[in-house]
């Protein structure tokens, strides 16, 4: 269902599934307590976690958890590479809901955190606060690209009219890398747009 920036916007607000463009990949969103709705949606197994996607670093910190030092080393690469295609597999704090973590990370909980380097999804996140994110598209099957494409696939998705992002910068058509710390260093899960220095 093609919708205005404002329908989107308050339809997430209401728990709803919603669609939207970021500087990689269109997402699949939903708040975090309503993740279930993404997983059903893409007919995703329980064991592939989804990222918490915020409009700003400072809105996510409170969903992990680590040591002084390792909030140092978090904050200076966020600092490096936000907002853009890097997502932070860190520890995750007791704020994160189940729903959002998969099977697999339910004893060692980690959460995927990213700031998309997006006028349009930042301006949706400030409104919504984190959203549960994934690509746009049946598990298995290649990102959808266009909002079209996405509409036609999932008709009962909110999603983003075309031309509400004018001045939007076109998205590298890449997902995001993925970088899971360790407790001592950072472990590529995902090669993606960004390589890691």
């Amino acid at each position: 269902m093609i919708v205005s920036l404002d329908t989107l916007i308050a339809g997430a607000r209401a728990g709803k599934l919603v669609s939207f463009p970021t500087d990689t990949v269109p997402a699949l969103a939903s708040l975090p307590s309503y993740a279930k709705l993404i997983y059903t949606a893409k007919q995703r197994s329980q064991d592939k976690p989804l990222i918490l996607m915020g409009a700003s670093a400072s809105d996510l910190w409170s969903f992990v958890t680590g040591s002084e030092e390792e909030y140092k080393i978090w904050q200076k690469i966020a600092h490096k590479y936000w907002p853009g295609a890097l997502t932070l597999v860190l520890p995750a704090s007791a704020l994160v809901p189940d729903s959002v973590l998969s099977i697999s990370q339910q004893d060692v909980k980690t959460i995927g955190i990213r700031v998309p380097n997006s006028a349009i999804a930042q301006t949706i996140l400030q409104q919504t606060g984190p959203l549960a994110t994934t690509s746009a598209n049946i598990s298995g099957q290649p990102p959808l690209l266009t909002m079209a494409e996405i509409e036609t696939q999932f008709p009962n998705v909110l999603t983003l009219e075309a031309g509400e992002d004018k001045n939007e910068i076109p998205a590298i058509g890449l997902p995001s890398t993925v970088a899971k710390w360790t407790g001592k260093n950072w472990q590529i899960l995902r090669q993606g747009a960004v390589n890691l220095s």
